[in-house]
């Protein structure tokens, strides 16, 4: 929430940090835009500013005691009924401080639905919304899913100025990008860049697949969007890679068809559901992939199969490679966690497995992810 949260540590000197801090970006959005013209970018962001919202959030730490807490023993529970005091020279209760985060968001509907990242609410004791115009709205928090870092609030509204997603399916290295947000406590900040990079995987999550940016985004940024030239939103900023948590160009951004998916799913109840097999797996070696006359990196292998899974009631074992899932190909472990993951639980599916140099269809029904302990 109010912390800089570490995403991946240990990769050369720097780390990659969660865009939140002190204060927040504002992410605007348009309801409709065309592409920029010859001008410049002002007309398209005089469009997609007024979707821009600033997202603070609150939360009490816990009782704190001046020097540690407060010994809760039988002594101590005698001494305070004989003389309903406190005990001389004894550290006294204080109140617990306000523990305060700011992040941005940015507006989808208009009655008031708004995304930002899970990370930016997560134990929010009250969420606040500053619209472009100033004003302040109370938000309700309808659901998060902390395995993307998404979640959805509700503001009361009707007309809204809103944004559209356009799809992240299509970009490509060089294409041009604009951020918008409250870096450091300054106001509305514009920055621009490129797609630097496609398909992250930061480590970050089991579902990583960033775009990774040029763009300037720092601590505040996070839940805000990452606009194409024609002001859809394509990514929603929520990291950056940097030895001194400032930005030191590349930021990474969630996908637009990775989180209008997710939105989707926490319209309907406020939780993701996703589906689960109930394997460890690890990659195929180089090895192993030559002896069996895999291609380079082809297959999974399964380690372990826990008990009372999905997968060992049909019959997977310890050592099947695995080589496809519901007719899509698995070459590294996050192929198949993303394929079983966009299965609804108690659907059946097909996994291919390669067993003793056998091939293998196996049926095999889902269960709830969600459910089960990460």
């Amino acid at each position: 929430m109010s912390r800089t949260m570490p995403v991946v540590r240990g990769i050369a000197t720097a780390t990659l940090v969660a865009a939140l801090g002190t204060t927040g970006l504002v992410a605007l959005a348009p309801t409709t835009a065309s592409a920029i013209p010859p001008g410049g970018y002002a007309d398209l962001i005089e469009q997609i500013n007024p979707a821009v919202v600033r997202v603070e959030v609150s939360a009490k730490s816990g009782p704190e005691m001046g020097q540690g807490a407060m010994p809760d023993d039988q002594f101590m529970q005698e001494f305070m009924r004989r003389f309903g005091g406190n005990m001389p020279n004894m550290p006294q209760m204080q109140e617990p401080p306000e523990r305060i985060g700011v992040g941005s968001g940015f507006i989808i509907t208009g009655d008031g639905m708004i995304v930002t990242n899970y990370h930016v609410v997560d134990g929010a004791d009250t969420v606040t919304v500053t619209f472009a115009d100033g004003t302040e709205h109370q938000a309700t928090v309808i659901g998060g899913d902390p395995l993307t870092d998404i979640a959805l609030l509700d503001v009361d509204g009707e007309g809204l100025p809103t944004v559209s997603f356009g799809s992240s399916a299509g970009l490509r290295v060089g294409d041009e990008v604009i951020a918008i947000g409250h870096p450091f406590g300054l106001g509305s900040t514009v920055t621009t860049g490129i797609v630097s990079a496609m398909d992250r995987d930061i480590h970050s999550g089991p579902f990583d697949e960033f775009i990774q940016t040029d763009a300037a985004i720092n601590r505040g940024n996070s839940g805000g969007p990452l606009f194409n030239d024609a002001g859809e939103v394509i990514g929603v900023n929520t990291a950056i890679f940097s030895p001194n948590g400032a930005n030191a160009g590349i930021g990474f951004a969630i996908p637009a068809d990775q989180v209008s998916a997710i939105i989707a799913d926490l319209e309907d109840d406020g939780r993701v559901e996703r589906g689960w097999l109930g394997v460890q797996i690890r990659p195929a070696s180089e090895e192993v992939a030559q002896v069996l006359g895999l291609h380079d990196g082809g297959g999974v292998v399964i380690e372990e199969v826990i008990d009372g899974t999905p997968a060992a009631a049909a019959g997977l074992e310890s050592g099947d490679i695995v080589l496809g899932f519901n007719g899509i190909s698995v070459n590294e472990p996050r192929d198949l966690t993303r394929a079983v993951a966009e299965v609804a639980p108690g659907t059946a599916a097909q996994i291919e497995v390669l067993r003793h140099g056998e091939h293998m269809m196996i049926d095999v029904t889902l269960a709830d992810r969600s459910a089960q302990d990460a």
